[in-house]
């Protein structure tokens, strides 16, 4: 019984090939999938910041910007709330997607 299952392995393995690489793929993929975005809302610019945050359109990244213009660099990701018109409930949407 146990040559039986090694020969139908090899015999798989020599004219089925894809069958033995298709499950690594689909891990690779999954884990490239859960990685998370990253945005240093001290550098991006409204672009980047736009496509990366959940709520964050043209309008509130210009004004991400403008702050950090007139009061200098984001010492806390908090400190995003004191920009008009981000709340708690938008940064509580991105607080995994944000970087200092």
């Amino acid at each position: 019984m146990k040559i039986f299952t090694i020969l139908c392995f090899l015999f798989s393995s020599i004219f089925f090939p894809t069958i033995c690489f298709a499950e690594s793929k689909s891990e690779t993929t999954t884990a490239v999938e859960k990685q998370v975005a990253q945005v240093n809302i001290n550098t991006a610019t409204a672009e980047e910041l736009t496509k990366e945050l959940v709520g964050i359109g043209m309008s509130k990244a210009q004004k991400i910007i403008e702050y950090r213009e007139k009061f200098g660099p984001f010492i806390s990701i908090e400190q995003l709330k004191e920009v008009s018109g981000i709340g708690q409930a938008t940064l509580d949407k991105n607080i995994g997607k944000i970087t200092l």
